[in-house]
């Protein structure tokens, strides 16, 4: 029996992998003859680096940049199994988490690191990247990621910006001449799963400025700094490039990617890819796959909707074991063949994060009595 064991993280608690081994622990326990394969998916957000890199045999390259604010941080980023390919997970370098909530603000953040990083692994001789945009702590457009590329932002009185969001409005000359000429050899694929526009109502700011602590006022002041800047780059490359779907994830570096030729595509398919998932699904007898919560936004894009759906092409039944069911769930099951949550008793969401690995573990194994048992039955 073949089964595929593919669930992202439940976020708070465990990584997408410790999920995956918890369940492959369980079923090698119940079910010793199953040849079980754990593939921990992610969306683009916080645990891609990990998934990937296990998925494919990869490798984590450290290094030391500047952070979301301005102070120099050691993090990594990652080498698939091709030896070509470079993973860079955003919220490993202006991550969200990385700031203490009380000095969470995206206009004092930047993106500058996140360019020292593409430099680094080009310098490297790597021109192949895989982006994971997810749970950044920025809104500077790209601005530092791009100045750390050597494009070039001046002001008024012809100084360079100091590349903060806060600075957007004062953008008033932009060269992408200057950029590195190792830039153009290199192939950007990056995961994003929100369609926002750069600025607006729907824009980058409105939308998730207030998760990374702006006011109402910041979030004025974001926008309208975040709307010259992308006038300033888009009259530089004779480009309209600020309402093209996604252009607004993280914080406008959707946008940023796109003047250097970025592709914005599915984060959940473009991980699956990668990860050879399908191919690992087509001779499966059971796919396994799970989320943190699972609920009616779970049929818009998410990781296990995917997952179900490269399933079904394959007749193959797909168990969702998430950590909670929530709002609208019932229509998972006209996706999923059973869905299940591992909370079995009323608790606290603090207490459920807390006891997730043996709830998960619990549910896990009731899982794979009713699989053993069918599958003593076919034999």
């Amino acid at each position: 029996m073949n089964i595929v064991i593919a669930p992202d993280s439940y976020k708070g608690s465990l990584t997408s992998l410790e999920v995956g081994n918890a369940i492959s622990d369980v079923f090698k326990e119940v079910i010793p003859e199953a040849n079980l394969k754990v593939i921990p998916i992610a969306d683009g957000g916080e645990g891609t680096l990990e998934a990937l890199l296990f998925a494919t045999g990869g490798q984590q390259i450290p290094i030391e940049v500047i952070g979301p604010l301005g102070d120099r941080i050691l993090t990594e980023y990652g080498i698939l199994g091709d030896n070509k390919t470079v993973v860079i997970e955003i919220a490993k370098i202006a991550g969200l988490t990385m700031i203490p909530k009380e000095l969470q603000n995206p206009i004092k953040s930047t993106t500058y690191g996140v360019g020292e990083v593409i430099l680094d692994a080009c310098n490297r001789g790597y021109r192949d990247f895989i982006i994971g945009l997810g749970g950044s702590a920025t809104n500077d457009g790209g601005l530092g990621m791009l100045q750390a590329l050597d494009v070039t932002f001046l002001n008024e009185q012809g100084d360079q910006i100091v590349p903060i969001a806060a600075n957007l409005a004062k953008v008033k000359k932009v060269d992408f001449s200057t950029i590195d000429p190792l830039l153009m050899e290199c192939r950007f694929q990056v995961a994003c799963d929100v369609v926002n526009p750069l600025c607006g109502e729907q824009g980058a700011s409105a939308v998730y400025g207030p998760q990374k602590g702006a006011t109402a006022a910041i979030i004025k002041q974001l926008d309208e700094g975040l709307a010259n800047y992308a006038c300033m780059i888009e009259d530089a490359l004779h480009k309209k490039l600020q309402n093209i779907p996604g252009a607004g994830a993280a914080g406008g570096l959707g946008f940023a990617f796109l003047t250097i030729n970025g592709e914005l595509t599915s984060g959940s398919k473009l991980i699956s890819e990668a990860c050879d998932l399908e191919n690992a699904i087509r001779s499966a007898n059971l796919v396994i796959t799970g989320e943190g919560q699972s609920d009616h936004q779970t049929l818009f894009g998410k990781a296990p909707m995917f997952i179900a759906n490269t399933a079904k092409n394959y007749e193959v039944p797909v168990i969702l074991l998430s950590g909670s069911l929530g709002n609208g769930f019932e229509k998972l099951t006209d996706v999923f063949t059973a869905c299940f949550s591992i909370t079995n008793r009323p608790m606290t969401l603090e207490n459920s994060i807390e006891a997730a690995d043996d709830l998960l573990r619990h549910q896990a194994r009731n899982i794979a009595n009713l699989v053993n048992l069918n599958f003593r039955k076919n034999e």
